[in-house]
């Protein structure tokens, strides 16, 4: 087997990975760099994560960094991995080895420290994930990695079986390279992944979580709605009955699952690749509750009546089971609630959206509602044909939008120009539920262009207010 390919990376190694080989080397140790740098120094993608493997045991790795001044982190010595502090940034270190069985599915139940590099890549799970690279000895490539990544494949290694039954999340992190590289799975190993995938019934849901938000994040997740299905349904349960679900409406050309790529995959047109992630994930659960909420008028017509509300409730849960980001799952809901929230292009209908935003996540209504647009829009161009003129009157919304923004948007009692105190001395009220209820009355009288934000004016509607109390 060659171990000498000529480098050929896009761009080197940072000189603090460098120095933490060298000095392995000069005690006489062989040392490479391996994993994902090496895969995406291949293809010209910036990597800041460097992980380097080597024939020295996880002590004696320890002892000549330690002797060479650097801080070492003994984070992983029950699978020969230690963590060197180099420049500032973490290295982790791990001797050559190979992993016995994973009964769990998950860990190996030991791993055994061998002395050859082969080996040592040939535990990994894909190709492109098990080649190994040095600055002067070049790239070692035992499984045709580099060929994989030029054909743009995601390829076990070895028996793509017997690699996903090692670790069934396997199946999952197989797709997050496919859709973060914009890779196809080989055949073979696609089989497999099919074949595995109920397996990740048994994988805590913060591991699918991770994987999952890799996966949005990627903005493929409609092209894996689209040929990973079996993955994405066993990994997510709630994805399964909205699998071939007939709408059967006249605004729907497709089922709920093509819809929801479809959506997917228009909300990255429309904001040029560089969708919020919350977005990402709005237009991936904005029709979860659709099935649930599922009736057919006498005429045979489908009709899903309060699905928005009832898909931002499984929403939640289902990325709350998965151990994402509060805030993340904040704004991805109050999009799922608000999808089809009535919005015309007045500026009347865009305030009290921007209001309705305000209350659903405080403080973020103009991000959200330039969001929301963009989610109404993708789901206009994923309907009949008939719908997407909408889309273009949704760009009228947008220009709306930006004129509110540039003036002072009232969202909260707190923008109003006079306050509860005012309000207790003018109406000669005492503090309490009153007085909320007054500001919110004024509130909705100036979202609605009823009256203007200035103190006057709000005093004239406050006369009115009173006398009607009267």
């Amino acid at each position: 087997m060659t171990r000498t390919i000529p480098p050929e990376p896009c761009y080197q190694p940072p000189s603090f990975a460098i120095n933490v080989l060298h000095v392995l080397e000069e005690h006489g140790f062989e040392a490479w760099i391996v994993g994902g740098w090496v895969r995406d120094a291949l293809i010209n993608l910036p990597s800041h994560d460097v992980d380097i493997t080597t024939s020295a045991r996880c002590e004696q790795s320890a002892k000549v960094m330690r002797d060479a001044g650097f801080v070492v982190q003994e984070t992983g010595t029950k699978h020969g991995t230690i963590t060197v502090i180099s420049g500032g940034h973490a290295v982790e270190v791990t001797t050559f080895r190979v992993d016995g069985n994973y009964s769990d599915h998950r860990h190996p139940d030991e791993v055994r420290f061998v002395d050859s590099v082969e080996e040592d890549l040939g535990r990994r799970d894909f190709t492109v994930n098990a080649m190994a690279y040095h600055p002067e000895r070049g790239l070692l490539d035992p499984f045709g990695g580099r060929q994989d990544l030029q054909d743009k494949l995601i390829r076990a290694v070895g028996d793509p079986a017997k690699r996903f039954a090692e670790d069934a999340l396997r199946v999952m992190r197989a797709v997050r390279f496919a859709c973060r590289m914009g890779f196809e799975v080989e055949s073979a190993t696609h089989e497999a992944l099919v074949e595995a995938a109920p397996g990740l019934a048994d994988v805590a849901q913060e591991r699918i979580g991770k994987e999952l938000n890799g996966i949005v994040a990627s903005g493929r997740a409609g092209w894996a709605l689209r040929h990973e299905t079996d993955v994405m349904c066993a990994a997510v349960p709630e994805f399964v009955p909205m699998r071939g679900f007939d709408q059967r409406s006249t605004w729907h050309s497709y089922d709920v699952m093509e819809h929801t790529a479809r959506v997917c995959n228009a909300v990255e047109a429309f904001t040029a690749g560089v969708a919020p992630l919350e977005l990402r994930w709005a237009a991936l659960l904005h029709d979860v509750g659709k099935p649930a909420c599922f009736v057919l008028d006498d005429r045979g017509r489908g009709h899903f009546y309060g699905h928005p509300v009832a898909g931002a409730e499984m929403a939640e849960w289902m990325m709350q089971r998965m151990g994402l980001p509060g805030p993340l799952i904040e704004g991805a809901v109050a999009l799922v609630r608000y999808h089809d929230h009535v919005v015309r292009p007045t500026a009347r209908s865009m305030r009290r959206t921007l209001a309705v935003m305000e209350e659903a996540v405080p403080g973020r209504a103009l991000q959200l509602s330039y969001e929301l647009m963009d989610i109404k829009r993708a789901d206009a161009v994923s309907k009949q044909l008939k719908c997407a003129s909408y889309a273009i009157d949704l760009d009228q919304m947008d220009a709306i939008l930006r004129e509110e923004q540039r003036g002072d948007m009232v969202l909260r009692v707190t923008d109003l120009a006079i306050s509860g105190k005012d309000v207790i001395d003018f109406m000669g009220i005492e503090p309490g539920p009153m007085v909320g209820m007054v500001l919110s009355r004024l509130l909705a009288a100036v979202v609605d262009n009823e009256v203007e934000n200035t103190r006057e004016a709000l005093f004239d509607e406050l006369m009115i207010q009173a006398q009607e109390l009267d």
